[in-house]
């Protein structure tokens, strides 16, 4: 990068870690330590939860979703908005109410400990798994940059980011939210810039969107109900309602975001300002990669994004092999490019529709010849390389922004990402912590002393997770689309965990047994989905959410209903 990006991204990184630490107060309790005191305004909070999940994984995995798949990745928030608005008059005034640090304390008051505890084991488990995949994102990033080995990069980024992350506090974790919120959009908004400024001269953004709805690219609906589709309007709805319900509803690293909201409707507007704006932004982080790909078809990019391979496959005997791909895919280009031009010229009114017809007929073959390509070159390093599990949806954004942007824009870039990651690193490794303290360490191991005592133990559990999910960015890295891998993690165990909480806050007679047994068979089943069928994963939310509730509800019956006494404040409903 030129030494003006670098000055940005250096100048930034040293501003919000600054910024960070100097607002951070009364860190020494742990009130203040873990929900800053409750004492926080709703637009904060609501930044804080959308920055969150707006991580270094949405610039670097959405992007080359959007890149691959066009817009259909949106249909999978389109049960949020609904998910909020059910979660804003239910959860978030019961968890206000009940004074808790965290989701799972209440479990052990409306049924156990076991319960307590087998929840908040799955939470630390998911979410330690999830925290990987966002510090694999800034990892992939470095790595295109300078060429670095990925393990490598991911613990030159993850080590600094968990003793920033002792150092703060959930109070500093949040205004560092805030900021990187305006930073990412202003990043976002950068790369369209760039993008539509790349195109040709005598090719509008109309036309060039045009020429990619060609290949599917603009189809952002899917009303078809097949349960094997990723992502449809039916899998999103309902999947996805469930899954938002789980994360916003039964997560800490979401609910200890509106539980340091000042009051009961300050949290509430935190948590609706997400079910505005997430659609669009997510709309924006998906229109860039449709971008990238109009990009693309004009402007010669790499036969693949990611290039750790070529030392390898150079110094195999297949080498001429893949030289031949090369030249292959140049020629497979420029005849793309020449066809995606005569479908630019073909869009006017005066253009026969029989010609018009020809022209996109051509554009289609030329690029499924562009895939094709693709796909044997990656076949081939697959098979003379050390990396089994090839993937470079992740370095498409990456490539983009080192290679293709003006000088600036690199570094507000590159900035973006590194804040993003570091912030949504350090809110997961702090909701980690928070449960690791206050669900196992002291309920269990050690439960009296001061809140100097569980301070400094919840800054031992954030190193001890930070490290874990580093271990796991190892791999989630060439996984696919890391915000695909990340949402993997979640759906395996969201489900489940939501259907505890239904049984809890929904189901008057449910009692601890019923719980307990339900969330077992809920995983099983879950497990079963997962590994015999081809289910889309947002359907194993609805698995798992499903499965628990009913088998509760049957096992409380038959165990005699509630264990402890219940009263109407326990519940949400009755049933």
């Amino acid at each position: 990068m030129h030494w003006i990006d670098w000055t940005i991204v250096v100048v930034y990184l040293v501003w919000i870690v600054w910024t960070g630490l100097r607002l951070s107060r009364q860190t020494e309790k742990l009130e203040g330590y873990f929900l800053a005191s409750r004492s926080l305004p709703w637009w904060a909070v609501g930044l804080s939860v959308m920055a969150t999940q707006l991580s270094a994984i949405t610039l670097v995995g959405t992007t080359g979703q959007g890149y691959v798949a066009g817009l259909s990745f949106v249909q999978f928030y389109f049960g949020l908005p609904l998910a909020m608005i059910i979660l804003s008059l239910t959860v978030v005034p019961f968890f206000h109410r009940a004074k808790v640090y965290t989701a799972y304390e209440y479990l052990e008051r409306r049924f156990d400990s076991k319960t307590r505890m087998i929840t908040a084991l799955l939470f630390l488990v998911s979410r330690g798994m999830a925290t990987g995949a966002i510090i694999a994102a800034p990892a992939v990033i470095l790595s295109v940059i300078f060429g670095w080995n990925v393990v490598f990069t991911i613990l030159a980024f993850g080590v600094p980011t968990i003793f920033y992350t002792m150092k703060g506090g959930v109070q500093a974790v949040t205004w560092a939210d805030v900021k990187q919120m305006y930073v990412i959009v202003g990043g976002l908004i950068a790369a369209v810039v760039a993008l539509i400024m790349g195109l040709p001269d005598d090719v509008s953004l109309g036309a060039a969107l045009h020429t990619a709805g060609a290949v599917g690219k603009m189809q952002a609906l899917d009303f078809s109900f097949d349960t094997t589709n990723q992502y449809t309007f039916w899998s999103g709805l309902i999947g996805g309602l469930f899954l938002m319900l789980s994360y916003f509803g039964c997560d800490q690293s979401q609910v200890q975001r509106y539980l340091t909201a000042k009051s009961v409707d300050q949290a509430r507007r935190s948590l609706l300002m997400s079910a505005y704006w997430k659609i669009p932004l997510q709309v924006l982080v998906l229109m860039t990669g449709v971008l990238m790909f109009t990009f693309f078809l004009f402007t010669q990019g790499p036969m693949l994004f990611k290039t750790s391979h070529l030392a390898q496959v150079q110094a195999s005997d297949r080498a001429g092999e893949y030289a031949a791909l090369e030249q292959e895919y140049g020629v497979a280009f420029q005849t793309r490019r020449a066809a995606a031009m005569a479908m630019v010229e073909a869009q006017t009114d005066q253009t026969p529709v029989d010609v018009a017809a020809s022209a996109r007929t051509a554009f289609v073959q030329s690029d499924e010849a562009i895939r094709d390509v693709r796909a044997r070159a990656k076949s081939l390093v697959i098979d003379t390389t050390t990396d089994k599990a090839y993937n470079d949806t992740n370095y498409v954004f990456p490539t983009f922004v080192t290679k293709y942007m003006p000088i600036g824009f690199v570094g507000l870039i590159i900035a973006a990402i590194f804040a993003a990651a570091m912030s949504s690193v350090a809110a997961e490794l702090n909701s980690l912590a928070t449960a690791s303290v206050i669900d196992v360490y002291r309920r269990y191991l050690h439960p009296v002393d001061e809140d100097a005592h569980y301070v400094m133990v919840s800054k031992y559990a954030t190193v001890f997770w930070g490290l874990f999910a580093c271990g796991i960015a190892t791999f989630a890295a060439d996984m696919g689309s890391l915000i695909e891998v990340v949402n993997k993690f979640g759906s395996y165990f969201y489900g489940s965990i939501l259907g505890v909480f239904i049984l809890a806050l929904g189901v008057k007679r449910a009692n601890g047994h019923g719980a307990f047994v339900g969330l077992i068979v809920g995983m099983l089943a879950v497990a079963f989905v997962a590994y015999t069928t081809n289910t889309a994963y947002l359907w194993q939310n609805v698995v798992g959410a499903v499965v628990v509730t009913v088998v509760g509800t049957i096992v409380s019956s038959v165990t005699g209903g509630p264990a402890k006494s219940v009263s109407d404040s326990d519940v949400l409903t009755s049933a």
